[in-house]
């Protein structure tokens, strides 16, 4: 099954508060960290959330 690497690349502050929330959701803490996530839907709708904070990969 595909992976999804999301990697952090803006930093929350000044963003909504239920775009904080969502990158603490997908495990992103910090500028520069990186997680692993299964490709769902519900981390597919996470990361759309947040598409202006975050990049995306998909790895096999």
């Amino acid at each position: 099954m595909a992976s999804l690497k999301v990697t952090q690349t803006r930093s929350d502050i000044g963003a909504k508060a239920n775009h904080r929330e969502t990158l603490r959701s997908l495990g992103l803490k910090r500028v520069g960290h990186t997680v692993v996530k299964e490709d769902r839907p519900e981390f597919r709708g996470m990361v759309q959330t947040v598409r202006h904070l975050v990049t995306v990969e998909e790895i096999d």
